[in-house]
């Protein structure tokens, strides 16, 4: 058996900055979880949930080398402990501190594993982690796009975020394990596919889809393909850096999680172009794909939809990727959770936060005056329910089971093998 499965969901804490880095943006300042923490802890028990995605502002913790503030985190992770909700945590979403600059200092992956070593030690009973959040959207948004933080736009300064950003992610691990060896790692990342609209578009939607798994090859150590290691080479990757992947991974330790929304799949042009598709092949699909390349556990770790006028485009979504979770599961993929994202509403995310205009936009399970929103009323009822069939309690989280196909490939992947049982109630 796999640990009980995991409701969960998230409370927002994107920092990326924007406009030439002389902006924050702050989720949690803006969606006032500063001021309302608590009421958003009672929100989480009021919908009986166990497991909660949540981290501090590292701009705000991470304060200098070696240097923290706590304070916020202290309160905040204590009562949790009280409360008995199971922190998945979130140490880097989308942004740096200022004194660190950008993801193209290369400084970062060292300094981050510092911080990450820290949190450990402050917090020795926390187990569950997602050291840096969505590496393939946060180097494409930030160094491919030019949206956030560094603001670049191109081939290297992609390849040179990406590299820093999963080197972060790797060291993070080895220096929380070593602090606590039985730390879990559920990598939440955005699942993708770049559908081609005709023939002359098969091409540059072959390498999408080939670069969509970049960070997770790298961050689990899978050697990617002639055209990728050519792509990362060419664009300033060295060979060193390259095995550097392949020797340090921690993939027995890790959880695939996977990120889905509609917005997930692409229409490509023949010039390499792209835009939205809408929902095509759909998280049961695209995570089949994922699950098959990297054999590992998975968790579905977000998703979302903004009501609409008639407050049942989200509850109809809810059910749609919870019919998906469990199409996956009755397939034989272990998969170990489910995360609507975020608690609360979010705001700006219309401009993927790079407009700081203050539009609210109605995607959680409470609106920002922690009214319950029509799905947030469907999540808890569907918790309710089907805690009944599947097992919840997780109180004795261990490292994750490995299940027998991992095994059979174990040695071609280099993943050194965890058998361990996880007792549930």
């Amino acid at each position: 058996m796999f640990p009980g499965f995991m409701f969960a969901t998230g409370i927002e804490n994107s920092y990326p900055t924007i406009d030439g880095g002389r902006l924050r943006v702050d989720e949690m300042e803006k969606c006032r979880h500063y001021t309302l923490w608590k009421k958003d802890f009672d929100k989480v028990e009021e919908l009986g949930i166990e497991f909660l995605r949540y981290g501090p502002p590292i701009h705000r913790t991470w304060i200098g080398h070696m240097r923290y503030d706590w304070d916020f985190a202290d309160i905040t992770f204590q009562d949790l402990k009280r409360r008995g909700i199971i922190p998945i945590a979130d140490l880097c979403h989308f942004g740096v501190p200022d004194w660190i600059g950008n993801f193209q200092n290369p400084e970062f992956p060292d300094r981050f594993a510092e911080y990450a070593k820290a949190f450990a030690e402050r917090f020795p009973w926390v187990q569950l982690y997602t050291p840096v959040n969505e590496m393939y959207v946060c180097a494409t948004f930030s160094a491919y796009y030019g949206w956030w933080n560094e603001a670049l736009t191109g081939d290297a300064a992609f390849v040179t975020a990406l590299k820093h950003i999963v080197k972060a992610n790797v060291l993070a691990m080895h220096a929380i394990l070593s602090v606590r060896p039985d730390a879990i790692f559920i990598q939440s990342e955005s699942s993708e596919y770049f559908h081609a609209e005709g023939p002359d578009a098969l091409h540059p939607a072959e390498l999408m889809n080939a670069r969509r798994f970049l960070s997770l090859d790298l961050n689990y150590g899978i050697r990617v393909n002639s055209e990728m290691y050519e792509y990362l080479l060419d664009h300033g990757m060295t060979r060193e850096e390259y095995h550097f992947f392949l020797d340090n991974h921690l993939k027995h330790h890790c959880i695939m999680g996977n990120d889905y929304y509609i917005t997930n799949e692409h229409r490509v042009s023949p010039d390499g172009t792209t835009r939205p598709s809408g929902e095509i092949f759909g998280y049961e699909e695209i995570t089949t794909q994922y699950y098959d390349r990297y054999v590992l556990p998975v968790m579905h770790t977000e998703t979302n939809i903004r009501e609409g006028s008639t407050g049942e485009e989200a509850v109809n979504w809810l059910w749609k990727e919870w019919a998906n979770v469990l199409r996956v599961r009755n397939n034989g993929v272990p998969i170990v959770g489910f995360t609507w994202y975020s608690l609360t509403d979010q705001v700006d995310w219309d401009t993927a936060l790079r407009e700081n205009n203050g539009h609210v936009n109605p995607l959680g399970l409470y609106d920002l005056d922690r009214n319950p929103r029509n799905v947030g009323i469907a999540y808890r009822e569907l918790i309710k329910s089907w805690s009944e069939v599947l097992p919840t309690e997780s109180r004795c989280l261990q490292v994750p089971v490995v299940p027998l196909k991992l095994e059979q490939h174990a040695a071609q992947s280099n993943g050194k093998v965890y058998r361990h049982r996880t007792r549930m109630s």
